[in-house]
């Protein structure tokens, strides 16, 4: 039987190969050397990034890394691989002959290496779909930049399509409600829910990103189908790179604020991202796990992000055949031979 000509590209951001200084420093260099990630004119940002960043920082984030790396690899690619591969198996439940692969935007495997993949068998069409929520020039237009950088050496280009942002669709948001309420049968509500997103630079606000308010949509929206009301919900962002001003408030000196107020327990979760990860499992479930309670805090219960769950697999399934209409990727039916 010949191979889909049609394929679906799940991109996710990427990760270390090991959780080493060595792997991190190629990571970070990697990652940091995309002018979409950091707006900062070259002649300024690479002195500051080799002679700097890059000579300090490897090796912290490496015993980051290490905390929560699993003997199959790092959590973000198992996830990801997991997602790639239940996505197609939900599509083909549904008769659609469809390839799914993943790739990263840094490191492996590359968003390049995997379009030379599919095409190589035979893929004349492709879904990008970043697993990114919310819309971010430094993630989702970042898929988009390395998608036409492979485009540019092609002779020949397959048909393509992009998933900007699903930030508001209601079954991402569904799954998002279901995964809290299944946390709170088993943990009991806190006093707050924080639902801490990734940060971004004030100033990429200011430039017209939409990201912080898709941030706080996804958040009035996902509180909304939860039943949580607007004095329990505090809506945050983590993970600050630099002296500059980031969107606020921040994470972990907010959770630190709740604590001195008396708030004894907090339900954390970070809807921005789809699968758990560096960001997720140390920063937010051991970082400011810490902080909170050192700060008088009692219960910290971070609430895990979709990765296999039932219902955000039949949301990514539902989105991924929005986007695929119009592209015949119904299995042919068997012919019966009189």
């Amino acid at each position: 039987m010949p191979a889909p000509d049609t394929a679906i590209l799940l991109c996710n951001l990427g990760t270390p190969d090991a959780p080493t200084t060595p792997a991190v420093r190629e990571y970070l260099a990697e990652f940091l050397h995309d002018p979409r990630v950091v707006e900062i004119p070259r002649v300024i940002w690479c002195p500051i990034l080799h002679g700097i960043i890059l000579r300090t920082r490897p090796a912290q984030s490496a015993r980051r890394y290490a905390s929560i790396w699993r003997p199959e690899g790092s959590p973000l690619t198992i996830w990801t691989d997991k997602q790639a591969k239940l996505l197609a198996g939900y599509l083909g439940e549904r008769g659609h002959k469809v390839t799914v692969r993943f790739a990263m935007r840094y490191r492996k495997p590359s968003i390049a290496s995997v379009l030379d993949e599919l095409k190589a068998g035979g893929a004349r069409r492709v879904l990008v779909l970043p697993m990114y929520p919310q819309y971010c020039a430094a993630t989702t237009a970042s898929v988009a930049d390395a998608v036409y950088a492979w485009g540019k050496r092609e002779r020949v280009l397959p048909e393509i399509r992009f998933v900007n942002r699903f930030h508001d669709d209601p079954r991402y948001i569904d799954a998002l409600a279901k995964r809290l309420s299944d946390h709170w049968m088993t943990h009991g509500r806190g006093e707050r829910l924080v639902m801490s997103f990734h940060g971004m630079p004030k100033r990429t606000q200011k430039l017209g990103d939409p990201y912080f308010d898709e941030c706080m949509e996804t958040a009035r929206l996902v509180a909304a189908r939860a039943d949580v009301k607007p004095d329990k919900l505090v809506v945050t962002f983590q993970s600050r790179l630099g002296r500059a001003e980031w969107l606020k408030p921040y994470t972990e000196p907010t959770l630190v604020q709740l604590a001195k107020q008396g708030v004894k327990k907090v339900d954390v979760m970070c809807p921005g991202f789809v699968a758990d990860n560096l960001e997720t499992l140390e920063e937010i479930a051991q970082e400011a796990r810490d902080a909170f309670l050192k700060a008088g805090g009692t219960d910290f219960n971070y609430v895990p992000c979709l990765n296999d769950q039932h219902e955000w697999m039949a949301a990514l399934t539902a989105l991924a055949l929005r986007h695929l209409q119009g592209w015949d990727t119904q299995k042919l039916a068997p012919v019966t031979i009189p």
